[in-house]
């Protein structure tokens, strides 16, 4: 007994000394918050890659790699938090609204991505599609680290369908996990999950000829244009910068409509600005997708999964493009624009902006458990927080709201005159972040 009260004696009070320093050091309180390495997936051709994890329990701690976390200036906040994206709005007359909500990787976990998904207001309290959002976009990874795969992916697919119902669009995308697991690699697969699909081999059927496998093949892409306003073409819809007019031409700088650039591209990974597919985009990357992706899911038979077998890779008649979509500068990988400096990526971010027809990039694959993170003036928007208990990070979504206004009413529609604003925020449970909130006035007819 007295020695429990000699331990309690010194423990009580580094307790309270902790707890006193969260209160005055909010940069205390977000070191402590990290686990000492975070555990992200590595590519298989990694040279200091791992050691597998075993299915017997599940256990990836031994995949882990260290993670330098960028730490941008602290935007500015408004109350109000968790209403969702569409709340707030004010009609104007003439006014084009298109809302947007966009989640990163839910690994597995179903009651922390209905919670975000009500949170941000894109389903109402029975997990349905609440009308309240134009537009939802995952970023892939809805796979592996957890047991809810098939109800998170049967989820995703009723959310489809009742969003086309009423004029709403549901985009997801495939993560580097959703490749992996449909290449072989299951390093990150628990034992418990796939006693959720029956055994190894009703889990490869369902992942390849099976209802998830053709849901990948035809509702999910490697990336997402999404343009924000409707004159530029539904979602995915290219953008050729060969037509358009450039600065290195002899023809004018400024391109043929002020909204060319009015999009969004989604990807799970990131868009490397060495990787040589970008353009068209989004097609070039989703036609060397669609064609990797019905190669692997059509070998016979498949082979068996990784570890404790050794790892597949990709099918023989894999051509160079579609090995280099998995590449570490492909999309599924780059973590370049989460990772790499302030100054480097500002320099880089414009030049890819440019190629693909679009103001942001938005991604998910590298997790700030504390926060979306915004760089180079919210032209990168890194999604991924971590919202799986795997991880035990942030209940976040990112809010994108576009209208443009009519400044003035004009006989010429070619010379009327619009207030084009864009708010982007990140939705958290007990706040909201505005990361930009950019306008300007265009001149042109765009209806």
């Amino acid at each position: 007994m007295p020695r429990i009260l000699v331990l309690l004696s010194v423990f009580i009070p580094f307790l309270a000394t902790l707890w006193v320093c969260r209160s005055l050091f909010p940069s205390f309180d977000l070191v402590a918050s990290f686990p000492i390495s975070l555990p992200l997936a590595t590519h298989p051709d990694a040279k200091a890659a791992p050691p597998p994890a075993s299915h017997g329990d599940g256990d990836d701690a031994a995949a882990q790699l260290p993670l330098q976390l960028h730490r941008p200036a602290q935007p500015n906040h408004n109350a109000g938090a968790g209403s969702g994206a569409a709340d707030g709005a004010v009609e104007v007359e003439g006014q084009f609204r298109r809302t947007i909500v966009a989640v990163g990787d839910l690994h597995g976990d179903m009651p922390n991505a209905q919670k975000v998904l009500q949170m941000a207001g894109v389903v109402d309290e029975h997990g349905d599609w609440s009308g309240r959002v134009d537009f939802f976009v995952q970023t892939g990874d809805i796979i592996d680290r957890g047991d809810d795969t098939i109800k998170l992916y049967m989820w995703m697919d009723r959310l489809r369908d009742q969003a086309q119902a009423v004029g709403g669009t549901v985009l997801t995308h495939l993560g580097n996990h959703e490749w992996m697991n449909v290449i072989g690699d299951w390093r990150y697969v628990h034992a418990s999950e796939i006693k959720t699909f029956g055994s190894v081999a009703a889990r490869q059927k369902m992942l390849t000829t099976g209802r998830i496998g053709r849901s990948w093949a035809a509702n999910y892409t490697t990336t997402s244009r999404l343009p924000l306003h409707p004159s530029l073409g539904p979602p995915n819809t290219d953008y050729d910068p060969a037509s358009y007019p450039s600065s290195d031409t002899d023809t004018a700088s400024e391109p043929a409509s002020p909204l060319s650039h009015a999009a969004i591209s989604f990807v799970h990974g990131g868009l490397a600005p060495t990787y040589p597919d970008l353009t068209p985009f989004p097609s070039r990357i989703n036609g060397l997708s669609s064609s990797l992706l019905h190669k692997l899911q059509h070998r016979t038979p498949q082979p068996a999964p990784h570890p404790p077998h050794p790892y597949p890779g990709l099918p023989r008649e894999a051509t160079h493009e579609e090995q280099r979509l998995y590449g570490s500068d492909g999309p599924l990988w780059y973590r370049g624009w989460a990772l790499d400096p302030e100054e480097k990526v500002c320099a880089e971010v414009d030049g890819v902006l440019e190629r693909t027809g679009t103001r942001r990039m938005v991604m998910g694959h590298t997790p700030d458990f504390q926060k979306i993170v915004s760089r180079c003036g919210g032209k990168i928007i890194i999604i991924d927080t971590g919202i799986s208990h795997a991880y035990g990070g942030a209940l976040s979504a990112l809010s994108v709201t576009y209208t443009l206004t009519p400044i003035s009413p004009s006989g010429d529609a070619e010379e009327q005159r619009w207030q084009e604003k864009e708010v982007v925020k990140a939705l958290y449970v007990d706040r909201e972040v505005v990361l930009a909130e950019d306008e300007r006035e265009v001149v042109g007819d765009f209806f």
